[in-house]
């Protein structure tokens, strides 16, 4: 799949990683407070706390991010959303958006994971243009039921569909607000309510070469401590996918 916002990975956390799951929280809520510490007063402010909250994330750490969001936090740089826009092998199209208080530090990291892995930068609008469709998208936990099925149509929504017990309902990006706040008003447990990068064609990777570079690719983009999200319109085979496994599995280090 190509839907891979890092904290939304539905697997068992290593402290790594949810190390990078509140430091990616602590950003979106410094972004937020930015524009207004209140959270009475700033919703866009008041969901990110919302967000990282059912992440458990410690109230010490929201703290400190409002603060520094709110610039009372001395010493402190700002941080910056900044999206970059490639092409991996086998001409894969990538989009990752990093979160970071020093540009100097994540793009060379961008750029050195794209060249060992046979990628390419492309002209800004070049991927994002031309190879996806930008959109709401809202994620809701649950089965697909009638009464959730009339409640997003009510909603207004575009599209939807359910895969592992998960609802992604998709709207035009200038609705998302409208038809988050229409679904809430039905009592849904919104677990997400995000733009999202959709690949208008998807790329079947069928060399194991070029698969295998993609698919580290991903991986260490995802591993990045700046990187909130990445999306590809790549599809790897499940027997490449198998090789691949195998092949990383073999070669890993091991004491």
């Amino acid at each position: 799949m190509w839907r891979g916002p890092v904290i939304e990975r539905q697997k068992q956390a290593t402290a790594k990683e949810r190390g990078k799951v509140f430091a990616i929280h602590g950003m979106l809520i410094a972004i937020a407070a930015g524009k207004w510490a209140d959270p009475s007063q700033n919703p866009s402010l008041a969901e990110a706390i919302y967000k990282a909250k059912k992440e458990n994330v410690p109230n010490e750490n929201i703290d400190r991010a409002v603060r520094r969001g709110a610039g009372l936090e001395k010493g402190a740089a700002s941080i910056e959303e900044i999206v970059y826009e490639w092409y991996g092998a086998g001409g894969v199209a990538v989009i990752v958006k990093a979160l970071t208080d020093n540009r100097n530090r994540t793009a060379p990291s961008m750029r050195h994971a794209f060249a060992k892995c046979g990628g390419s930068l492309g002209e800004t609008g070049s991927v994002s243009n031309f190879a996806f469709r930008f959109v709401g998208e809202i994620q809701i936990r649950g089965p697909m039921t009638d009464k959730l099925e009339e409640a997003i149509i009510e909603s207004g929504a575009d599209d939807y569909q359910s895969e592992n017990d998960i609802v992604y309902i998709q709207t035009d990006w200038h609705e998302l607000a409208h038809v988050t706040a229409s679904l809430k008003g039905k009592w849904l447990e919104i677990l997400s309510s995000r733009g999202e990068y959709l690949p208008t064609n998807t790329l079947e990777l069928t060399e194991f070469d070029k698969a295998l570079k993609v698919h580290i690719l991903i991986e260490t983009l995802e591993e990045d401590e700046d990187v909130e999200a990445v999306w590809h319109n790549a599809v790897i085979a499940p027997d490449i996918q198998a090789e691949i496994v195998a092949h990383l599995e073999s070669h890993r280090f091991r004491t």
